[in-house]
């Protein structure tokens, strides 16, 4: 495969995905601003979630404080954003349409179509009581996507590369989203524990759409030991770091065996999946969970560059 063809499907992966992830963010800002509360905590949920999406510079630079209105339409629809609904729909359809000829009928229809009944809303129409309706139409379309390529398309190096880009895309979200909340959202140690912290934890928990799941497997309250280890070690978690790396490793070792060699990126994949195999939360919580987290994103990232060099991605 060309290098610019698995630049293409690599980074429409990641893009279908950024979407979803950054609708799920905007979902989950909004509901806490809804709440009653008191003094800077409207301004701190807002700057969590553009922290969470790596959005907070690009935001300032272009607003300079912090309004909801301002934020919402930033993450929606600004495509000076590259991290925005808007622009990751566009640069997803793009990416198809150049490598239209090794996706499925069913991937390119449910990816134009997405894009262009997106490019019709106008952003004056959305208004508070409509923004859910549409948050949720964007994760409805992302999994409309990807439910047609995993039922569709062959097991060959364009799914490789398809499910590289997603899951480095969601091993980065889920991790930066634990860190902010971890790290950023409550500084302060005495606030921990208290029925702000459980509820913010509640809130990380449903961002990445495992407040169900997290209370089938635990039956428990909210403890930040066990919601930490469920977002990070739990393989059943498919928005784990441990599920995202599991899927990593498989894709790349059936793309080495495609191809027949191996890289750097083989190597450092492997081992952050031991690393994550071999890793125990309450070590992580005395070591610093804001320093694991950190390291992952360094290691994803380095992941990231190595895949694009082995495989000539070109920019």
């Amino acid at each position: 495969m060309l290098g610019r063809t698995a630049n293409d499907l690599y980074w429409l992966s990641r893009y279908i995905e950024r979407a979803e992830n950054i609708a799920r963010l905007l979902e989950v800002g909004y509901r806490i601003v809804l709440l009653p509360r008191e003094g800077e905590g409207f301004h701190e949920e807002w700057r969590s979630t553009l922290e969470s999406a790596g959005c907070m510079q690009g935001y300032m630079q272009r607003h300079g404080d912090l309004v909801s209105r301002k934020v919402i339409d930033y993450m929606l629809f600004d495509t000076s954003n590259p991290s925005s609904i808007a622009a990751c729909l566009a640069g997803a359809r793009r990416n198809g349409r150049a490598q239209r000829t090794s996706l499925t009928r069913e991937m390119w229809q449910s990816l134009n179509s997405s894009c262009l009944e997106f490019q019709a809303i106008k952003p004056a129409t959305i208004t508070s009581n409509s923004l859910p309706e549409l948050l949720d139409w964007v994760r409805a379309r992302s999994a409309l996507y990807r439910g047609a390529m995993l039922n569709t398309i062959l097991r060959n190096d364009t799914f490789y590369f398809s499910q590289i880009g997603t899951f480095l895309e969601r091993a980065d979200s889920s991790a930066r989203i634990l860190d902010v909340k971890y790290y950023h959202l409550l500084p302060s140690s005495e606030m921990v524990g208290s029925g702000k912290d459980n509820f913010q934890w509640s809130v990380l928990l449903r961002s990445v759409s495992a407040h169900r799941s997290y209370r089938w497997v635990f039956k428990d309250q909210y403890r930040p030991l066990k919601i930490a280890d469920f977002m990070i070690l739990n393989r059943q978690m498919p928005r784990s770091l441990r599920a995202c790396y599991d899927e990593l490793t498989v894709a790349l070792r059936d793309l080495a065996a495609l191809y027949g060699a191996r890289h750097d990126c083989h190597a450092t994949v492997e081992a952050t999946r031991d690393l994550l195999l071999e890793a125990d939360i309450e070590a992580v919580f005395q070591s610093g969970l804001h320093e694991f987290v950190q390291d992952f994103i360094g290691r994803n990232n380095r992941l990231g560059n190595e895949i694009s060099a082995a495989y000539h991605f070109i920019d």
